[in-house]
C-alpha cells in the first residue's frame, strides 16, 4: 500500500487531497499543527494523523520519526501546508512580514523535505509534490490577468516555493519532484471566493500522487496542464 503524508490536510485542499487518495488505496496519514483538528479530519476520513507544524524543527523530526516506526517509508510526500500572509500595504511592509510568510511556504517545504528524505529514500519509487500557485508564475504575473491578484509575499514565497521542487528535482534524480498550482479555488484560504470546487483545484495533485514514481519530474503543472514558469 501507497503511504502519503500531507502537510496541512486538516481542511481545505490537504483535506479533499486525503480524501481522494484514501479512496484510490493509500494510506494517507495527515501532517496537522493542531493535533485535535488533526485528529478529526482523520477520524472522519479513516487516515491517520501525526502532528506536524512545518514552521517547527521539534514538530518535524518527531513526525518523522512517528512514521518511520509505524510505516517504514514514505511513498509520496505532498508539502501542502501554506499561508497567504494578508494584504500588507507595501509602504508598511516588514523584513518580518515577508519571513513570516517565508517559514510556512518556503522553509517549511525544506524543513519537512529534509526530514523525511531518509523515508523517501527507503520507497522503491517515491513522489514529492509541492503545492505552489500561479501567482509565483513571472509568465502569470507578469503576462495575464491575474498578475493583479499576486503580493511581494505571497507571490515570492510561491516563486521560491516553485524553484525548490525543480532543484530538489536536478539534485535528486532518483526522486520525482514537482510543483502543482490548484488554481483558484474555493477555501477557506480565499475566503471562499475561488471559482473552482476542491475536488478541481486537487486533481493535478492527485493526478501525480497516484503516477508516484511513474510520473514526470522537474514540472509545473495545474489540473489543465503545463503552467509557464
Amino acid at each position: 500500500m501507497t503511504t502519503t503524508l500531507i502537510t496541512g490536510a486538516n481542511k481545505g485542499l490537504g483535506y479533499e487531497t486525503a480524501r481522494r487518495l484514501l479512496a484510490a488505496g493509500h494510506d494517507v496519514w495527515i501532517g496537522a499543527r493542531d493535533v485535535e483538528r488533526g485528529r478529526a479530519a482523520a477520524a472522519a476520513l479513516g487516515a491517520r494523523v501525526v502532528q506536524l507544524d512545518v514552521t517547527e524543527d521539534a514538530t518535524v523530526a518527531a513526525a518523522a520519526e512517528t512514521l518511520r516506526a509505524e510505516a517504514g517509508r514514505v511513498d509520496v510526500l505532498i508539502n501542502n501546508a501554506g499561508i497567504s500572509g494578508g494584504r500588507v500595504p507595501v509602504a508598511e511592509l516588514t523584513a518580518d512580514h515577508v519571513r513570516t510568510v517565508y517559514e510556512t511556504n518556503v522553509f517549511g517545504v525544506v524543513r519537512v523535505t529534509q526530514a523525511f528524505l531518509p523515508l523517501l529514500q527507503a520507497a522503491e519509487a517515491p513522489a514529492v509534490i509541492v503545492v505552489t500557485s500561479g501567482l509565483g508564475s513571472f509568465h502569470q504575473v507578469t503576462e495575464t490577468e491575474w498578475g493583479r491578484y499576486g503580493s511581494i509575499t505571497y507571490s515570492s514565497s510561491k516563486s521560491a516555493a516553485t524553484m525548490l521542487a525543480v532543484q530538489y528535482a536536478r539534485a535528486l534524480p532518483d526522486i520525482r519532484f514537482n510543483a502543482v498550482d490548484p488554481g483558484y479555488t474555493a477555501t477557506d484560504f480565499n475566503r471562499r471566493q475561488g471559482t473552482q470546487t476542491v475536488e478541481e483545484g486537487t486533481d493535478a495533485v492527485v493526478r501525480l500522487a497516484l503516477l508516484g514514481g511513474a510520473g514526470p519530474t522537474g514540472t509545473l503543472t495545474d489540473r489543465d496542464g503545463t503552467v509557464p514558469w
